[in-house]
C-alpha cells in the first residue's frame, strides 16, 4: 500500500486540515501497519476519503459481525415500534378495546400491526389510526424484505475456512535456501482447483528520492492444486531470481517487508468461489527455522495429521 505521498511545496493534509505526521509519534507502535490486518491497530488509516455511513450502510451490515448485525436489528425494529406507539397516542381513542394513555397497549398494538399478526383484541378505530396503520404496514413489509435479503446474503456468502500458519520459516529445502509456510482447510471438506499466490511488499527508493511500496510476485514451486482438502505447504526458493535474495532479517524489517498470501478455489459443497487471505510482516519469517513433522498414524493403523503442532517449527543446527 502507497505511502501518503508529498506534493511539490505542500505537505499532505487530512480532511480537517491537520497536516500528517511523515515520522511515527514516540507513543506510536513499532509495527507497520498490514495490507491483510490481523487486528484493528494494523489497518491503514484512510484520510480524507468520504465515505457517508448511511451511504453505505447495506455493505456495513454485510460485513458486521453476526452480533452486532442482530443486535442494530433488534435495536431498529424496536425504535420503529416506538415511534409508531408515540404516533397512536397523539389520538386518544386512535385504538379500540387499548386503556387510554397506556403506551404499552400502543406498543404492542403497533408490534402486531408491524408483524401482520393480528389478534382481534385491539383495532384502528379512526380515520387517523388506520391511516397510520397503512404507513405501518407498509413500513413492516419494506423493513421484512430488507432484513430477510441482509439474512439471506450473510447467510448464502461463500466463506473460506482456511488455517494459516502463525509465521512463515526460511530453510534448506533440496538444497536451497526456501521461504515456507503452512495452510489447512479447516472444514475438512474439498476446495477444489485451489490456487495460492504470494507477493513480497516493501518499502523502497525511487531515484528521485520519493519513497514507495513496491509488490514483489513470488515464484513457488508449487502454485495450484486439483483438491484442497487438508494442509498445502507454500514453497518459494530463494535463488538469485528471487526478491529475498542477499536479504537479512534485519534488511527486511528496516524496509517495512510484508508477505501477502491469497488462497482461491471453488468450495465443493456450495459449487462457489471463496478466497482467503493472510500476511506475515519480517519479525514473523523465522531464518534457520523448520516446521515441525504433523504426519503420522493413529493406534488403529490410520494415517493422520496432527493439527495441535501445525503452528509449531524448530531451529535448525547451526552447521
Amino acid at each position: 500500500m502507497p505511502r501518503v505521498k508529498q506534493a511539490m511545496g505542500s505537505r499532505p493534509q487530512s480532511a480537517r486540515g491537520a497536516p500528517l505526521l511523515r515520522e511515527p509519534p514516540a507513543n506510536a507502535r513499532q509495527q507497520p501497519p498490514r495490507l491483510v490486518p490481523r487486528e484493528t491497530g494494523d489497518e491503514m488509516v484512510a484520510v480524507g476519503v468520504s465515505r457517508p455511513w448511511f451511504g453505505d450502510l447495506y455493505h456495513r451490515m454485510l460485513t458486521w459481525p453476526w452480533s452486532a448485525f442482530l443486535l442494530a436489528g433488534s435495536a431498529a425494529y424496536l425504535a420503529l415500534n416506538v415511534l409508531f406507539a408515540l404516533l397512536y397516542m397523539l389520538e386518544g381513542a386512535a385504538i379500540a378495546h387499548a386503556r387510554p394513555g397506556s403506551f404499552w397497549d400502543a406498543f404492542f398494538f403497533s408490534v402486531q400491526t408491524m408483524a401482520t399478526i393480528g389478534y382481534g383484541q385491539m383495532a384502528p378505530a379512526t380515520l387517523y389510526a388506520n391511516l397510520l396503520v397503512t404507513v405501518e404496514t407498509v413500513v413492516g413489509i419494506l423493513v421484512l424484505a430488507v432484513s430477510t435479503g441482509l439474512v439471506f446474503a450473510r447467510f448464502s456468502r461463500p466463506t473460506a475456512r482456511v488455517m494459516f500458519s502463525r509465521v512463515a520459516v526460511v530453510g534448506p529445502y533440496q538444497g536451497i535456501p526456501t521461504l515456507s509456510l503452512r495452510l489447512a482447510n479447516e472444514r475438512q471438506n474439498h476446495i477444489l482447483e485451489a490456487q495460492v499466490s504470494a507477493t513480497l511488499v516493501r518499502d523502497e527508493g525511487t531515484a528521485e528520492g520519493v519513497a514507495m511500496r513496491r509488490f514483489y510476485d513470488l515464484q513457488l514451486l508449487r502454485q495450484r492444486t486439483p483438491i484442497f482438502v487438508m494442509t498445502f505447504t507454500v514453497l518459494h526458493p530463494i535463488d538469485e531470481a528471487s526478491p529475498f535474495w542477499g536479504e537479512t532479517p534485519a534488511s527486511l524489517e528496516a524496509a517495512q517487508a510484508e508477505i501477502v498470501i491469497t488462497v482461491t478455489g471453488l468450495d465443493e459443497t456450495m459449487s462457489q468461489p471463496v478466497h482467503a487471505r493472510a500476511s506475515y510482516l519480517a519479525h514473523e519469517v523465522l531464518w534457520d527455522h523448520r516446521f515441525v513433522d504433523v504426519l503420522g498414524w493413529t493406534a488403529e493403523g490410520r494415517r493422520a495429521i496432527d493439527y495441535r503442532r501445525f503452528h509449531d517449527t524448530e531451529k535448525l543446527p547451526v552447521e
